[in-house]
């Protein structure tokens, strides 16, 4: 189709040589917000899969390490003795210090804090634990006994992300929709820059399916170009921002990792943007000259 020859001199209209620039810059939005999605995505599945079945015991230290021992080991036979228990482990002052030395930094003032006992607990999902229950054991012999249910903040988390995902496929959408619209307003303008000589065609038999093929391929071209230009631009963001991601070892900042399917998904936002151009024009050019007749 691109070969074939043209009776109307569309590469030399001004009019639509920011039609790339506009296109690479949606495309470019485009691919963030894709991008965006996927990671929000696998988010959502290392966090539920990592922490909905979860939770943590904390017990506050006394005077007596003696006595701090023996209130882990009462809790452990609780905990082990609790229908929909799988495991329950002590967490060791220094897996304590490894968490919070990313906010405090090596310093042996953690040694000197009061850091409570911590006991990772997995529960089966299938299971149902009565958490209260469970709590009012662990205050029978430690009254400043509490256990973090991970599922409850971790469902309001994944709302958040859900609803974060929903605003980017919004986003995505109103890309597409300014993509239509600026074609649109791009063809009509060609149209009307060359109608006088659409009319001629016309007389000498031209289909309009010959015309609109022109005006396509024209679209297809222009639509392109810019969406090689935005893949071009979004393609070294999303990686620096993932060599950027990759520096902090927090846990709290995502890792901008792609694996190679969605990588490869978004090499095909160009080809898609090029498409829908190519059919926006050929759709507005049908509609126009049928009321033009």
């Amino acid at each position: 189709m691109l070969s074939r020859r043209t009776d109307l001199a569309l590469e030399q209209d001004h009019y639509n040589r920011f039609l790339p620039w506009l296109i690479a810059f949606m495309v470019f939005l485009a691919i963030l917000s894709v991008a965006g999605t996927f990671v929000l995505g696998g988010m959502i599945a290392r966090w539920d899969q990592n922490m909905s079945a979860t939770l943590t015991v904390q017990l506050p230290t006394t005077d007596q390490a003696e006595q701090d021992e023996k209130n882990v080991g009462r809790a452990l036979k609780i905990l082990r003795e609790t229908p929909g228990v799988i495991e329950a482990r002590p967490v060791t002052a220094a897996e304590i210090s490894g968490l919070l030395e990313p906010w405090l930094g090596r310093t042996k003032v953690l040694s000197d804090l009061p850091l409570p006992r911590l006991i990772d607990v997995e529960v089966s999902p299938n299971t149902p634990l009565d958490i209260n229950a469970l709590a009012q054991k662990l205050r029978s012999f430690a009254p400043s006994a509490g256990i973090d249910d991970h599922r409850v903040w971790l469902d309001r988390f994944l709302r958040l992300i859900h609803t974060i995902q929903a605003v980017a496929v919004a986003v995505l959408g109103l890309i597409g929709l300014a993509t239509v619209g600026t074609v649109i307003f791009t063809t009509r303008t060609g149209l009307a820059v060359h109608q006088e000589a659409i009319e001629v065609l016309h007389l000498i038999g031209a289909q309009d399916s010959y015309i609109a093929r022109q005006f396509a391929t024209r679209a297809l071209l222009l639509a392109l170009r810019g969406s090689l230009i935005g893949l071009a631009l979004a393609v070294p963001t999303l990686i620096a921002v993932g060599i950027l991601s990759s520096t902090f070892d927090t846990g709290v900042i995502p890792k901008l990792s792609l694996p190679f399917d969605q990588w490869l998904i978004i090499a095909v936002i160009p080809l898609l943007v090029a498409l829908i151009a190519m059919v926006t024009a050929r759709v507005t050019v049908l509609q126009s000259l049928a009321r033009m007749l």
